[in-house]
């Protein structure tokens, strides 16, 4: 019966983990401004980017993007 309380826990643990990681989707708006001047310097180089932001992982950068200014054509 502890592995079956154990393994509930994790459960809780991860959907406390997705959590902050929705969190974490918030930009600041100096950190708005750098994307934006980054992208202009040097495209879709998310990795690059996300070298400039502590915290910032290129996937994070990348979703930033495309779902604030992805066209819906």
């Amino acid at each position: 019966m502890a592995d079956l309380d154990h393994s509930s826990n994790n459960t809780s643990d991860d959907s406390r983990d997705q959590s902050s990681q929705d969190s974490k989707l918030e930009f600041s708006e100096d950190e708005e401004t750098l994307i934006t001047r980054m992208y202009n310097l040097v495209g879709e180089r998310w990795s690059l980017i996300a070298g400039r932001i502590p915290g910032r992982t290129a996937e994070e950068i990348e979703k930033y993007w495309t779902t604030r200014y992805s066209s819906s054509e």
